[in-house]
């Protein structure tokens, strides 16, 4: 499904070079649920707009579903990420105008996906996050929770083959989270391909296995389960290691 090979992304700030992702090299598989976890600047963020096309690294080359996709073109990429890539956000993403079904509809209208099926792909996936009766409530007149869902609805709109989850329950509180968090287990289940960015080892330990970053690079893979212990053992490491270098 994925391959990153001796991925980096470089960004000139003030003159000077910045490393943000370091020779990383990853290989994940198809129906497989991943998280990224690790602190503040390790680099994160960088690897999901990489993984999500958003971005393209400086060097290394990542596969796609048996794609290269680090050369293509923007419109290219632009193509890569409406077919086959979902995304869900920390902060919903959700159009403030827009019923749940105008949000949900949006992604196929700009793919020119006939309206009676972009209706029915609307009232199924609405149907399947538990919101059939809010699919004409605009945002703010939806919970946190409910926003997140109407996200991931229309994340699966257009059918996706890899969905990126960005600390998708960062803002939501502990029942809504764990509510979000067994809609994506579901989907993962279900086959569908999920990488999760979190700094929390709560999540981490849903999935099956983290990849743990530091200073852009990969410094420890960890089985799901064991998360929790092993990202405690890693940031006392760090703190030491700060300590020690001030």
């Amino acid at each position: 499904m994925i391959l990153l090979d001796h991925l980096c992304r470089d960004y000139l700030v003030g003159g000077q070079t910045l490393r943000a992702l370091a020779d990383v090299s990853e290989t994940i598989e198809a129906g497989e649920h991943v998280a990224i976890m690790g602190p503040s600047g390790s680099g994160k963020s960088t690897l999901l707009n990489l993984l999500g096309c958003l971005d393209r690294p400086t060097n290394g080359r990542y596969v796609l579903d048996g794609q290269e996709v680090s050369g293509l073109s923007t419109h290219e990429l632009s193509m890569v990420r409406r077919h086959k890539i979902g995304f869900v956000f920390q902060s919903y993403h959700l159009i403030s105008r827009l019923t749940a079904t105008g949000n949900v509809e949006l992604p196929m209208v700009f793919a020119g996906i006939p309206r009676s099926e972009r209706l029915k792909r609307v009232a199924e996936t609405l149907d399947w996050v538990g919101l059939s009766a809010r699919a004409h409530h605009r945002p703010d007149q939806l919970s946190g929770g409910e926003r997140q869902r109407v996200a991931i609805a229309r994340s699966i709109s257009m059918k996706p083959r890899l969905l990126l989850a960005d600390e998708p329950t960062g803002n939501l509180d502990s029942a809504a989270g764990a509510q979000i968090l067994e809609i994506l287990e579901t989907m993962n289940r279900d086959g569908l391909t999920v990488i999760t960015v979190t700094h929390d080892p709560g999540v981490g330990q849903r999935a099956q296995r983290v990849l743990v970053l530091a200073d852009g690079e990969v410094v420890r893979r960890v089985p799901g389960r064991e998360i929790v212990e092993a990202y405690a053992d890693f940031n006392r490491e760090q703190q030491a290691s700060a300590g020690s270098s001030s």
